[in-house]
């Protein structure tokens, strides 16, 4: 099990990257389009919107409304599936590459400030 202290510093973690996403310029995402950026940009796909709504227990037409506000910023696109027309592929953008590439130096910065090392965060969070 993770100490105490461990889980403290991911925490401290996760508020200095929110915070970091708060301070800099660009897109302001909920935690559901955060959330369905990283799934589609850090797994491997593809991905649709039935997809994404059964991998995060939502409806979905929450999953569409948050894909709306990424493709409004260019994070990430539909596109029709070619093997089956009732469905829609997300597609991964430069935009939305860059998005999570700055997402992870902020919190390389944030792990460095905060005395966390990925090989600690991992084994905290498989604790």
């Amino acid at each position: 099990m993770a100490s105490t202290s461990a889980v403290n510093r991911l925490a401290a973690l996760l508020r200095d990257t929110v915070v970091g996403l708060v301070r800099r310029n660009g897109a302001d995402l909920s935690a559901r389009q955060l959330g369905i950026l990283l799934i589609c940009y850090l797994e491997d796909g593809p991905h649709t919107v039935r997809g994404l709504a059964e991998r995060l227990d939502i409806a979905k037409p929450a999953v569409t409304r948050a894909l709306d506000r990424l493709e409004t910023s260019d994070l990430a696109r539909r596109a029709p599936d070619p093997r089956d027309r009732r469905s829609v592929l997300v597609a991964r953008t430069p935009a939305g590459a860059a998005y999570v590439a700055a997402l992870r130096n902020l919190m390389q910065a944030a792990a460095r400030a905060n005395g966390v090392e990925v090989s600690t965060a991992a084994t905290a969070l498989a604790a």
